[in-house]
């Protein structure tokens, strides 16, 4: 059996199938913001509905290893808000990516102020 140096998630096929459902049941806020960062638009490739270890991740970037998470209002639960602190966590401590997150009102009635604060963290770092 080969090991492995750096060992990575694989997703599995329930994961990618997981994926390709979500991608197909957008919600507003992620249609409309997708339509502004899909094919390169802002300089670097995103991936939508993205599968990453145990998680899929709303939009990735991998080359600036920036995930944009669009979260609703179940995310404003104690319960929902506690997991993604923890996935947050996840995502920064095994693949050092960094998450930021959007209210879906936000994306869907201030698009420019989204995508300004994608651009900054994707030329900044942060």
């Amino acid at each position: 059996m080969q090991t492995h140096k750096h060992p990575h998630w694989r997703s599995s096929k329930a994961m990618q199938h997981r994926a390709r459902e979500l991608r197909r049941a957008m919600t507003p806020a992620e249609r409309k913001l997708w339509q502004h960062i899909r094919d390169g638009q802002l300089g670097v490739q995103f991936r939508h509905q993205h599968a990453v270890g145990p998680y899929i991740v709303d939009f990735f970037c991998a080359k600036s290893k920036l995930v944009v998470e669009i979260d609703g209002d179940s995310h404003a639960d104690p319960e929902q808000a506690e997991y993604d602190a923890e996935r947050t966590e996840w995502l920064n401590a095994q693949k050092h990516y960094r998450v930021i997150r959007f209210w879906n009102s936000e994306v869907l009635h201030s698009i420019g102020m989204v995508l300004a604060q994608i651009c900054e963290s994707l030329t900044t770092g942060y």
